[in-house]
């Protein structure tokens, strides 16, 4: 049972073990990215909301809109960018210039006016910076003409391309927005022709002169570093002003460049002025995917050192657990060989525990009926052997008298008139009286070892019942010149009068017997806290003391008496036992100095 309950509680656990590692690694493995980019969105979603709950929104100044896009960024790990209907920046006016276009008849409806052109469409912020060395050459600067080309939609001049004069528009060192100049690649071919598609979307030439130039200062500046979010920004305008985008209030995208994958959020709010705008969120997906990349390779190690860790407690686990079973095992084995001196320690309060306790009560349980069992049976045995020794006993007291009377009337037959006639007659009236005796004292010991036999009690003065018995008694007293003292304490008891004087007269008649002539015989009854002790003492001849315990058996008789010329039944002493017994008083008998002690106890009776 050892190795195979330890093995199986080994294997199970093992196994076990492993199937939760093995899910946890194979639902880390297909659902962490998908757990991750689902939690990323939620995130991003809600920091939208809350972005536009709160009126992030509205007009204010671009120091303070670069703060509040560096705690969107510090709080969800996503870029973010305001949009306005157009799909420019909004509070991008530290970043622009602004261009007075000239007169032209061709062109009336921009003749004359001032176009205010969003340099981030057109130029990165590090080729504008006064450190690069390409900005002296620049023609981004007041006074400087210039020339530019572009689509209208909706009355508005958005320009693709930005030169010195109109013929290096389509030359080296010209400016432009690259995704409207491939919008317009990729729109073409949905027309017929190149002109039905100008008719569309027209495009305007343009020139005109630069009035005013501003450049980001200070940490102004990194809110145009950021070339991913600015370039997914002018893709979002070229697909809104293209009339790529459906007008749902919020759009996510995924979007992926050099292998690494983003999502897009797109948010449609509606500003103070009642004009639509958009808040457009970027974030990177490349932490889940590294992070995945990373468990990959550490996936072995960790399954090694679990594997190894699964093992260790498994067996640690399964030993423990198999540990009170093996005792519980061991012990019932000894139980079923009647073997009930170990228990099995309880250290838990759970089944195991419970399981525990129960076994060592089952144990004592069987160790006490069995115990109980082996007492029943020695004094079944002890009975048998009382049984044997007192039809022994009858035999032997009856046999005597059977005997005198079968010799008297056999001489009484013989010789009818023999002048001893009368002699035979008194031998045979004397034995049918003990005869008689005998089975009196028979029948009233079998009457108190019944065991339905009920005493009844009431309460009496001690000391007139011992004089009462000793007064009845003087004539064989002083037939033997027998010298009685006597020390009674006026006290009442609570017994049954009757039996304990039968009691006193069986010690005091047993005390004249074997005390010898001119001997001394005493009798006194001692007060106690709650009890009166009674003590008859005898001089004479000491009681063995291996026979000390046997006096109070039926027909039992020392060595020295065993003749029956000192009278009795043999069964006074055994009355005496089950009449205090039946009272609940302690008895016994002890030698003395001078002789023999009997004594018992009674319990005093309350005072009213």
């Amino acid at each position: 049972m050892r190795s195979r309950i330890v093995f199986k509680l080994f294997l199970l656990t093992t196994g076990l073990c492993l199937i939760v590692i093995a899910s946890l690694i194979f639902g880390q493995t297909v659902f962490f990215k998908q757990f991750y980019v689902q939690q990323k969105t939620e995130k991003v979603q809600e920091a939208l909301r809350s972005y536009r709950q709160d009126a992030l929104v509205q007009a204010g100044d671009p120091h303070s809109e670069v703060r509040k896009e560096q705690e969107f960024y510090a709080n969800t790990n996503a870029w973010l960018a305001v949009l306005d209907h157009r799909g420019y920046l909004k509070y991008a006016d530290d970043y622009e210039m602004e261009v007075r276009l000239e007169h032209s008849d061709a062109n009336p409806d921009l003749s004359g006016k001032t176009l205010l052109v969003p340099l981030y469409t057109v130029m990165d912020v590090e080729d504008a910076s006064a450190d690069n060395p390409l900005f002296p050459d620049s023609f981004i600067k007041e006074g400087q003409q210039i020339a530019m080309e572009g689509i209208m939609f909706e009355g508005q001049l958005y320009p693709q391309r930005i030169g010195r004069s109109t013929s290096n528009l389509r030359e080296e060192g010209r400016l432009e927005n690259r995704q409207l100049v491939a919008k317009e690649y990729e729109v073409v071919p949905r027309f017929a022709s190149p002109t039905e598609y100008h008719e569309h979307y027209p495009s305007e030439l343009v020139r005109g002169t630069i009035t005013q130039v501003r450049m980001p200062q200070g940490e102004q500046v990194s809110r145009y570093t950021n070339r991913l979010l600015l370039n997914r920004v002018k893709d979002f305008q070229a697909d809104l002003l293209y009339g790529d985008l459906t007008e749902q209030t919020s759009t996510v995208m995924d979007y992926v460049e050099n292998e690494i994958h983003y999502k897009i959020f797109v948010e449609r709010i509606v500003d103070q002025a009642g004009n639509p705008a958009y808040l457009f969120a970027v974030t990177s997906l490349q932490p889940v995917s590294e992070a995945a990349g990373v468990l990959r390779h550490y996936y072995g190690y960790i399954v090694v050192g679990t594997l190894l860790l699964v093992v260790l407690a498994s067996l640690y686990f399964s030993r423990r657990i198999a540990a009170p079973l093996l005792r519980m095992d061991a012990m019932t084995q000894k139980m079923a060989r009647l073997d009930f001196s170990e228990k099995i320690p309880v250290r838990t309060e759970d089944e195991i525990g419970s399981l525990s306790r129960n076994i060592n009560r089952l144990s004592d349980m069987l160790h006490e009926h069995i115990d109980r069992l082996e007492q029943d049976i020695e004094r079944e045995k002890r009975l048998e052997q009382t049984r044997k020794e007192f039809i022994a006993g009858v035999s032997h007291e009856l046999k005597t008298p059977l005997s005198v009377m079968e010799g008297c009337l056999y001489i009484l037959k013989d010789k009818v008139d023999s002048p001893r006639r009368d002699y035979y007659f008194a031998a045979m009236e004397d034995e049918v009286q003990k005869m008689n005796l005998l089975v009196n004292d028979m029948l009233e010991l079998a009457r108190y070892e019944s065991g339905t036999y009920k005493m009844t009690m009431d309460s009496f003065r001690m000391d007139e019942a011992l004089e009462r018995i000793c007064a009845k008694l003087a004539p064989d007293i002083g037939a033997r010149q027998i010298r009685l003292h006597t020390h009674l304490a006026p006290v009442e008891v609570v017994a049954n009068r009757h039996r304990i004087e039968q009691v006193i007269v069986n010690f005091l008649t047993n005390a004249i017997r074997y005390t010898p002539e001119a001997g001394e015989i005493m009798i006194s009854a001692a007060e106690e806290e709650n009890t009166v002790k009674v003590f008859v003492e005898n001089n004479g001849v000491h009681i063995p003391p291996e026979q000390l315990e046997r006096i109070w058996d039926r027909f039992y008789r020392g060595e020295q008496s065993r003749h029956r010329s000192t009278g009795g039944t043999g069964l006074g002493l055994a009355i005496s036992r089950q009449i205090l017994e039946l009272h609940g008083a302690p008895y016994g008998v002890r030698n003395t100095e001078q002789g023999v002690l009997f004594y018992f106890e009674l319990k005093k009776a309350k005072k009213a």
